[in-house]
């Protein structure tokens, strides 16, 4: 089955210092069966930019273009205002900018990987996120990275989160967008 899945542009949201390892064994796993959309460090040299300038390259230059955003969830993704950004718009249905399907990965780093559903803590997912997680039918869904088969068991979930992203409700985009990263604890969440 994985073979006959169709080609998606990917954009993958994760936090550079914390995740990276995570993001390229995503991309050697699925370089073949995916076209990856991500910014890679170096890409935008954000210093000296203004917040929207740099929300306007990663969304024009990166998420534009990409039809799935995959999530990539450590312990402190949460307080990331680049992947806030991201996921924003990925939700965003505009000509110029469709909307992604959106799924996340609940990376080993994180405090309730392999932890079930319903007994993880909704402060450790990014606040915009874990917004569109809820409910019978919710737009976007979470699984945890897999032990092994990779590409085996991501593909399926990210085809299956481009057919979800027009045939769900609409998503829920009405949290203020961070404008820094937020700052505390990582294991006690946006709530604190």
């Amino acid at each position: 089955m994985v073979n006959s899945l169709p080609r998606h542009k990917v954009f993958i949201s994760y936090y550079h210092e914390d995740d990276q390892e995570y993001k390229n064994r995503l991309v050697q796993a699925l370089e073949s069966k995916f076209v990856d959309k991500s910014v890679s460090q170096g890409d935008i040299h954000d210093e000296g930019l203004p917040l929207d300038e740099i929300r306007r390259r990663i969304r024009n230059n990166h998420i534009s273009d990409a039809t799935v955003t995959v999530v990539l969830i450590g312990c402190c993704t949460w307080q990331r205002k680049h992947v806030d950004w991201e996921i924003l718009a990925s939700l965003i249905d505009r000509p110029n900018n469709q909307r992604c399907g959106i799924v996340g990965l609940l990376l080993p780093t994180h405090h309730d990987y392999l932890n079930p559903p319903k007994e993880r803590n909704p402060r450790l997912i990014p606040p915009r996120l874990a917004r569109n997680i809820v409910g019978k039918n919710p737009f976007a869904v979470i699984y945890d990275w897999p032990k092994n088969g990779l590409s085996k068991k991501v593909l399926p979930k990210i085809h299956t989160a481009f057919q979800r992203r027009n045939q769900t409700p609409w998503p829920d985009d009405s949290l203020t967008l961070f404008k820094n990263n937020r700052s505390g604890d990582c294991s006690r969440g946006w709530w604190s």
